[in-house]
This record gives structure tokens, sequence and C-alpha cells, in this order.
């Protein structure tokens, strides 16, 4: 799968979790949480969101890794391989 891939998926989830949030000026580089009023319960429903969807666990301990959404395409897209 390819990285722009990853990344429609992960903005889909977003979209889901965060109903009223405007994702037309992402800033791929900044976090999600300063750009996006997201919180922690929002962020464990992303996660909760990859596993429920397209079966890919992340583990507690790499959850700093989807911090930005580059880092989350990063991170993700060899889950999906």
């Amino acid at each position: 799968m390819q990285a722009s891939e990853v990344r429609e998926i992960v903005l889909n989830i977003i979209e889901d979790v965060a109903l009223d949030e405007d994702l037309t000026n992402l800033n791929d580089d900044v976090a999600l949480r300063e750009q996006l009023d997201l919180d922690s319960m929002d962020f464990l429903d992303i996660v909760m969101e990859l596993k429920k969807r397209h079966k890919v666990e992340v583990p507690q301990e790499d959850y700093p890794q989807l911090a930005t959404m580059n880092s989350c395409v990063q991170y993700l897209t060899p889950k999906f391989q």
C-alpha cells in the first residue's frame, strides 16, 4: 500500500472520530492534537478504528509515533503490507 493510501485511511478515520473538524488545511508536519480538537479519548478511538477496520494493532508504547500525519503514515505504512 502506498503512503498516500495510508494517509487517506487515517484521514477517513479522523473525519469519523472528529466530526466537526475541517481537515482541508491539515499540516502533515504539525502534531494532530495541536491542529484539531482531539482529546485522549478521540485518539484512542482512532487507534481502535485502525484495529477494527484494518486489523492494524498499535501498541500503547507506539502511540507517540502517531503524533503528526507524516509520522502516522511513516509508522503505519509497513503495517499495511
